[in-house]
């Protein structure tokens, strides 16, 4: 395989530096709009139905102790609610609380808007074609392995 060139590690920097500099103005709108991290947007994003706690995780791609840990924050603000199974009593799953979904609302907004502001009305539909296609190829190659 071939080394890469200059300007193929001048791309590289810019397409990685491009990805941090997108990462970080969206986690800062989440935190300025909604007062909530990225983190917590998943996972208010994931939980449109009650959930075990190990299938929320697996859906999120997390560990499982991530997931407890920000789950407890969360529970402690008000956003989710812990349920139990009711054959063993454990508090096994997790669920949005009232105030969970009307966060989830605005923050599917206002995140909505920053990505329309950043990406979406910065591209040609070209451009946006172009990028969805090698986003999916992308995808497929390394889910392939």
């Amino acid at each position: 395989m071939a080394g890469m060139s200059a300007a193929d590690w001048a791309f590289w920097d810019t397409w990685m530096r491009a990805q941090r500099v997108l990462v970080r103005e969206l986690d800062q709108g989440l935190q300025r709009d909604c007062g909530i991290s990225k983190a917590e947007f998943s996972v208010l994003m994931t939980l449109g139905r009650p959930m075990r706690v190990g299938e929320l995780a697996d859906a999120l791609d997390w560990e499982k102790s991530r997931v407890s840990h920000l789950l407890t924050r969360m529970e402690n603000r008000g956003l989710v609610a812990r349920i139990e199974d009711g054959a063993t009593g454990r508090r096994t799953g997790v669920e949005l609380t009232a105030e969970g979904r009307r966060t989830a609302e605005r923050a599917t907004r206002a995140h909505g808007g920053n990505v329309r502001r950043l990406v979406l009305d910065q591209l040609s539909p070209g451009q946006a074609m172009a990028i969805r296609e090698w986003a999916e190829q992308l995808i497929e190659r390394a889910e392939r392995g």
